[in-house]
């Protein structure tokens, strides 16, 4: 019964950390959000070089991660700087100092980056265990990227006051870990993809060993409002690589993949770009087409989904339900299947569609605007 009640307040604390944390989190995030997740663009980059000044990071027998992850994040935007004259390079530290981890954070948000990098050099007790691997902002999938993430954050130890600042949060606490791994990156999806580019780069065209793409709670990707993630370029532990990550070669190559996974990462945001755009032309001759073809008219269609910025798939989503036309409706865009002036078949088509979109209902249309469908039906009833 002890160890049941004991469970009980274990539990009960741990919701009520999270649940602070939580709302701390939107409340952060209300505005950067809103600013960025529509940016289809990739202008500024935020390049991090891990650890400095009194924080050394992990020590090897020659070196400290401090200076090697300066020495390559220079290299990094060096290369951007020459290549990609678009693209603004900004960096948490460009010398031996210490940088708290949410003021690294801070650093993206205020820019308005597009883009986080932040650049490691690993370590375990296994001295033969080689290779590079990137994070994500995630759960944790395995004790290995627990230990990982733990230790990195183990730096907040050297800031005055971290508990505060880290809304809680203990280095050394599996608990606390799992709480801020449950607080997903919001733009994890656009961190896997540029994770995977990197770790491709470094497979191919580096042939490093490849450890792959992985997800843990890393502080410094936590408050990031972008796409965001961690590279650990190679193991300090090991002497061979530690050797590596030392010589010029070894940096120049390894920033060389970095470089080359931004520059691809750009081309594809870049697509993504022209896509939208042609969409929003596309959306917006298609509400010139509708007012006019439902001119002194009302139409009733059946709402399926609704965002604050244009989605650029949406159509492929909801195709099986045909045509889905997009209307703008107090700054909220509305997409929308079907259309009938008949509200009689609008309610059947709406409960078919139903079984598949739960949250599907049915809205009027009059001469290309939303109207309410109480309106709509008052007018209806009238003419008849």
């Amino acid at each position: 019964m002890k160890e049941f009640i004991n469970m009980r307040h274990s539990c009960i604390n741990f919701l009520l950390t999270f649940n602070l944390i939580l709302a701390a989190i939107l409340g952060t995030y209300q505005t950067s959000f809103s600013q960025h997740i529509s940016a289809y663009t990739l202008s500024k980059i935020v390049i991090d070089a891990g650890h400095g000044g009194k924080d050394p990071g992990a020590v090897g027998k020659i070196s400290k991660e401090k200076d090697l992850t300066l020495a390559i994040a220079k290299k990094v935007g060096a290369l951007i700087e020459k290549n990609l004259k678009d693209v603004k390079v900004i960096y948490t530290r460009t010398d031996d100092t210490f940088i708290p981890l949410n003021e690294r954070s801070n650093i993206a948000n205020k820019e308005g980056a597009d883009l986080f990098i932040s650049i490691h050099c690993n370590a375990a007790a296994n001295k033969r265990v080689s290779g590079a691997e990137t994070y994500v902002m995630g759960l944790h999938r395995s004790e290995e990227n627990l230990n990982v993430a733990m230790r990195e954050n183990a730096v907040i130890s050297y800031e005055d006051g971290y508990n505060e600042t880290y809304e809680g949060y203990d280095p050394n606490s599996a608990e606390s870990f799992i709480i801020f791994s449950m607080l997903q990156n919001a733009f994890l999806k656009q961190s896997l993809n540029f994770a995977a580019i990197v770790q491709n780069d470094f497979k191919e065209r580096a042939k490093r060993r490849d450890r792959g793409v992985r997800q843990a709670g890393f502080l410094v990707l936590w408050k990031t409002s972008m796409p965001s993630v961690l590279i650990e370029a190679g193991y300090i532990s090991n002497s061979k690589e530690e050797q590596f990550l030392n010589s010029e070669y070894g940096q120049d190559i390894i920033a060389s993949s970095i470089y080359r996974a931004i520059k691809s990462y750009k081309e594809n945001v870049d697509e993504l770009n022209k896509t939208v755009l042609e969409l929003q032309q596309a959306q917006k001759s298609n509400e010139n087409t509708q007012k006019s073809s439902t001119a002194n008219s009302i139409e009733f269609k059946v709402q399926v989904s609704s965002s604050q910025n244009l989605l650029p798939d949406i159509e492929e989503k909801y195709k099986e339900f045909g045509n889905v036309s997009v209307v703008n409706f107090n700054g909220t865009y509305k997409y929308l299947v079907g259309g009938t002036p008949n509200y009689q078949e609008a309610v059947k088509y709406c409960n078919t569609i139903k079984s598949k979109v739960p949250d599907a209902f049915i809205v009027a249309i009059e001469n290309g605007n939303i109207i309410r469908l109480s309106e709509a039906l008052q007018k209806i009833n009238k003419s008849e």
